[in-house]
């Protein structure tokens, strides 16, 4: 296992000291990518998320509700941190992706608060050479790290990568199977349902109220506005062209800016709050797809089934829901679609909620 520190350079017509980024050619099994640009979170980045995703989830956005629960702080949301660790690794990872096609074992391993600085490490873990010989699948293990060194958010993702050369050798493959879902879950130390204020919350819907099986319609929908969808990319420092260069982007085959896909995520996390507003925690991501590209102009639409009731060991003040939630472009969600043209994301988590 060797390390990298920064992307293998490449000279451009922008001279030897650019870079265009990796192509699939430039990737080695096991090698470890040390991101740059660590970041220090602060109050306006959060507050920025919230106004460009519309979060409510009131143990993120309310230091006293916080507070009432034994906390110094608002933790800082958990699908920010996501996006904050993925937008780290994209410079090395992904910034030529022709797709981020998924995820897998995505475990939150910390609640992170204000302040904290946060840097970012990949392994990758699995190559293969598509079938048509333009490309490749890679698959990384990224790690965000707290100044300590010490991680507190991990996950698999894999992409579409296209080669530099088509007659470059053929590599030799290694897929690794996906873990089914995250174990063991991490629990926050706080006694959550001591001083939990429903209407606050702005639910009175607690663990024991949802059952395997159930549908719930988030109803709302969101419009996603471009200069909204260019911002939030930015707050999470994704580099990556397809989002950015509309003047590139019409020479390919959509034709115009693609949204991130987990921008997609926290808008979905954000609508969700209409049935779920209880949930105030993501502890796993189990899996997640996107089946199609999101748009500026695109209205979004969410539903989530609850696939499990998890009781927690030890803890009888609060208990998990392992759910999937589904989210649908131009197309209201009251029919729960699962397939079709309309479907943009899938995503299969695990929250963790207060009891009674």
């Amino acid at each position: 296992m060797h390390a990298s520190v920064s992307p293998k350079s490449h000279p451009t017509t922008g001279g030897e000291k650019s870079s265009n980024g990796r192509f699939f050619e430039d990737f080695e099994l096991d090698e470890v990518i040390i991101h740059a640009a660590p970041r220090t979170i602060t109050e306006g980045d959060t507050t920025l998320y919230h106004a460009l995703t519309g979060n409510r989830f009131t143990l993120q956005t309310s230091n006293q509700f916080a507070r009432n629960l034994g906390y110094n702080a608002a933790p800082i949301d958990d699908i920010f941190l996501f996006n904050m660790v993925f937008g780290l690794s994209v410079s090395d990872i992904s910034r030529n992706a022709k797709a981020n096609l998924g995820y897998a074992g995505c475990s939150f391993l910390a609640q992170v608060f204000v302040g904290e600085t946060i840097s970012a490490r990949s392994t990758v873990i699995g190559l293969r050479e598509t079938s048509s010989g333009d490309s490749g699948i890679v698959y990384v293990l990224t790690e965000g790290l707290n100044h300590l060194g010490t991680p507190i958010l991990r996950f698999i993702r894999w992409v579409l990568i296209p080669k530099r050369d088509l007659n470059s050798p053929v590599k030799k493959s290694y897929v690794l199977d996906l873990p089914p879902d995250v174990y063991p879950l991490t629990i926050p130390a706080h006694i959550l349902n001591r001083n939990w204020n429903d209407l606050s919350a702005g639910s009175p819907h607690r663990w024991e109220d949802y059952e395997a099986g159930e549908k719930i319609d988030h109803i709302d929908g969101v419009t996603v506005e471009g200069a909204e969808h260019m911002t939030a990319t930015r707050l999470y420092r994704n580099a990556a062209r397809v989002h950015f260069d509309g003047l590139w982007m019409q020479t390919k085959p959509d034709g115009e800016r693609l949204v991130y896909g987990g921008h997609v995520i926290a808008l979905a996390r954000a609508l969700s709050y209409n049935g779920l507003a209880n949930a105030c925690i993501i502890s796993a991501i189990n899996a997640g797809r996107h089946s199609a590209p999101v748009f500026a102009g695109d209205t979004l639409y969410a539903w989530t089934e609850v696939k499990e009731c998890i009781a927690l060991q030890n803890r009888s003040d609060i208990g998990a829901l392992r759910l999937i939630t589904s989210t649908s472009k131009d197309h209201p969600c009251a029919s729960f679609p699962t397939s079709g043209k309309s479907l943009v994301l899938t995503l299969d988590y695990t929250v963790i909620l207060p009891r009674r």
